[in-house]
């Protein structure tokens, strides 16, 4: 509803793409989140029959469909074959989870995580010359977030062998509440701080620009007075962000008491705003 009023307002259709585009990119994990969820039972089907080696066959689709599309084949090979990592590629790290929760992962595979990860890693980054940043950069050719490459799966290889090896040491230390406090209220905000974060920033970005040039907001990002500038704005995002949340909180919770009828249009509308993310992105 707001697009029409600044295109009113004289603001560039370019602009308003980028603004449409930071409002609803982030999104995308909403969709992911529910795919990997709903195959929890089957992921511990797999985790009962091969403990945290489920992993394995996911890391093994995404380094062949990786070699296909990166390899001396590339040319001949469509782009569209590239979609097939999104289940593996986004399941990697849920399986291990699930496997750590059921307690098949233990420090030994912890080990093996984070030092076979890194290794991968540097070797993705340093011999194959995957792209470094893990999502989408504007000017580059390649991607490792869509669909997700084998850097990805590297990555939370690392994340997740550090999150094994260093969980006794973490529980300890959020026995003190002054430290268990803080982390539950925020993970218990997790999904709406992801959803809503870019909203945030552009709650305060966008009246900025009709009010004038502001460091770290308005500005382009050159510099390490932009960086400083940036960090300075955090505390008027937060609030932004904790405005935001309070409304669209209520709505993140299981829905109770709710007809059918209003689950029917809930769905279509759902439907229709992926449709509308999918052709803005």
């Amino acid at each position: 509803a707001l697009l029409p009023l600044l295109w009113a307002a004289g603001v560039p259709g370019g602009t308003l793409r980028t603004a449409a585009v930071l409002v609803v990119q982030p999104l995308w994990f909403v969709g992911v989140y529910a795919g990997v969820t709903a195959l929890t039972p089957y992921c511990v089907r797999a985790t009962e029959r091969l403990g945290a080696w489920a992993a394995a066959p996911l890391l093994a689709a995404v380094a062949v469909v990786d070699v296909l599309r990166y390899g001396p084949w590339a040319e001949a090979v469509p782009s569209w074959v590239g979609m097939v990592n999104l289940l593996p590629g986004w399941l990697f790290a849920y399986q291990l989870g699930v496997s750590w929760g059921e307690g098949r992962l233990a420090r030994r595979g912890g080990v093996l995580l984070l030092g076979g990860g890194a290794a991968l890693f540097a070797v993705l980054l340093l011999v194959f010359h995957y792209p470094a940043s893990m999502v989408g950069v504007p000017g580059e050719a390649r991607t490792n977030s869509h669909p997700p490459s084998l850097l990805v799966l590297a990555l939370a290889g690392v994340q997740c062998g550090a999150a094994v090896l260093l969980r006794d040491r973490l529980g300890a230390l959020l026995r003190r509440p002054a430290l268990w406090a803080p982390v539950v209220l925020i993970n218990l905000s997790a999904m709406t701080i992801f959803c809503w974060h870019q909203s945030a920033m552009l709650a305060a970005a966008v009246p900025s620009a009709f009010a004038g040039t502001f460091a770290g907001l308005t500005t382009v990002p050159d510099s390490l007075g932009w960086v400083l500038a940036r960090l300075a704005w955090m505390p008027v995002f937060a609030l932004a962000l904790v405005a935001i949340g309070s409304v669209t909180r209520r709505f993140e919770a299981p829905w109770k008491g709710v007809t059918g009828a209003r689950k029917a249009v809930a769905a279509l509308l759902a439907a229709a705003f992926a449709l509308y993310a999918f052709a803005v992105v």
